[in-house]
């Protein structure tokens, strides 16, 4: 797969736009989303008096992943990212389903978000949690990040890089404020969990995955990249240094400022209310409707690449493998998911939509983490490719960990994404002629 058709050079092409930095924030944004403004008082529930200790091991557990994307992001180029690496590492038919399955998460990711945007924004405007006025939240915010993506990459990544600012100035703010409150007694008390209740580990593993998901966004738009090669690695690896740190504060003087933060609702913004009065836990509140729509805004503008790619390499309709002429973007793809997302945010709840993109993401991370072995093997010799450490330890090690994670997952989920899987598979054998994949 390449970001333009060997067979027609005067076809519009991708616009490689985005600096090293600007990844850096993309990736970012893309991982710190709601689930920052959920975690204290869900693994205070499930962790007691260890969930800081839990917060931090996931960091390092979900590092696995991330040096594993970064490998094989050190050998490609070109857009697709999970897709591309399970196609490359084991055939078309593995990667179509691995991408089929990305798209998927990436659908339900942004109707997810969408209702979770709507539940925040009724925080302090409460017309738009109901009828009419959660409607409106979802098609405004939808519709207005399927324009921002379709007008170019240029725009999407700097509206991604504002909203990344926009979260991370509130959560500085609580950390900031609140170390000079934090109760150690209260931050280490509470019941402790009984490690011999397996479902209880198991739902506090799956919470600090969807916490620290997202990153795997990041090379499918590697076409639109400057220098992808050597700066998708080099983001990714910021990222997860930067966001374990933040994560590890945030959960640090929830714990030690917020007497009850298993209970609550809305733990940061009922934290920074008892330290730093109403006005910081508005703050608060707007930061977490900034910091969803920053990851629906990545949301929007990856998950169309991997529609695209699946679309140049001959499943799907054409026109969803065309590059708009004035704005070189994939319209078309961009639009699709657009209004597919809609239809979903506007039928689903969070709950629901979350859960099904959990369970179908872990099929990225583990296509992923195997093509890796594949992929070191192939290309060991590469100039500029990235070598981890231990050889093919820490993709066996992240392969192991993701396969475990989605055997602790509920039946229901289990056996939604297998039938996504199915039914991927039948249109796998159904390809449409002349996609650059189609091989005899």
């Amino acid at each position: 797969m390449s970001t333009s058709s060997p067979g027609a050079p005067s076809e519009p092409q991708l616009e490689r736009a985005v600096s090293r930095w600007q990844i850096v924030g993309l990736s970012i944004n893309d991982v710190i989303g709601s689930g920052i403004y959920l975690l204290p008082a869900a693994t205070v529930l499930l962790l007691g008096p260890f969930s800081l200790w839990g917060v931090v091991a996931a960091g390092i557990v979900v590092a696995l992943l991330v040096l594993c994307y970064a490998q094989a992001a050190s050998y490609f180029d070109e857009p697709g990212g999970s897709y591309l690496y399970a196609r490359e590492a084991f055939g078309r038919f593995a990667g179509f389903e691995i991408g089929w399955m990305i798209w998927l998460t990436r659908i339900s990711s942004a109707a997810a978000l969408s209702n979770a945007l709507a539940d925040a924004v009724a925080r302090f405007w409460p017309w738009a949690g109901h009828d009419l006025g959660r409607v409106l939240v979802i098609v405004v915010s939808l519709g207005f990040l399927t324009a921002v993506n379709v007008m170019g990459v240029r725009s999407a990544a700097r509206t991604g890089i504002v909203l990344v600012i926009g979260k991370l100035l509130p959560l500085l703010l609580f950390v900031m404020i609140g170390a000079f409150h934090v109760d150690m007694d209260l931050a280490f008390s509470g019941q402790r969990p009984d490690p011999h209740d397996l479902q209880r580990m198991g739902e506090a593993a799956l919470l600090l995955l969807y916490a620290y998901a997202g990153f795997e966004n990041i090379p499918a738009a590697a076409g639109e990249y400057r220098n992808p090669k050597r700066d998708i690695p080099f983001a990714l690896i910021t990222m997860i240094v930067t966001v374990t740190v933040i994560y590890g504060a945030v959960q640090f003087i929830a714990q030690g400022t917020l007497p009850g933060l298993a209970s609550s609702a809305t733990p940061l913004a009922d934290a920074a209310a008892g330290f730093g009065g109403e006005a910081l836990a508005l703050i608060l509140t707007v930061g977490a409707t900034i910091s969803i729509l920053g990851t629906n805004s990545n949301t929007m503008m990856m998950g169309p690449r991997f529609l695209f790619a699946l679309a140049r390499d001959g499943y799907g309709p054409k026109l969803l493998a065309q590059v708009h002429p004035r704005f070189r973007t994939p319209a078309a793809a961009i639009v699709t998911q657009g209004l597919i997302a809609l239809l979903l945010a506007l039928s689903g709840s969070f709950v629901q939509l979350a859960l099904l993109s959990m369970t179908t993401r872990l099929f990225a991370y583990i296509g992923t983490a195997a093509a890796v072995i594949v992929l070191a093997r192939r290309f060991r010799d590469r100039p500029g490719a990235l070598r981890l450490p231990g050889g093919p330890l820490i993709p066996i090690l992240a392969l192991v960990l993701c396969l475990a994670l989605f055997a602790s997952a509920s039946w229901q989920n289990i056996a939604a994404a297998l039938i996504a899987f199915a039914v991927g598979g039948v249109i796998y054998l159904m390809p449409r002629k002349g996609g650059h994949d189609q091989r005899s």
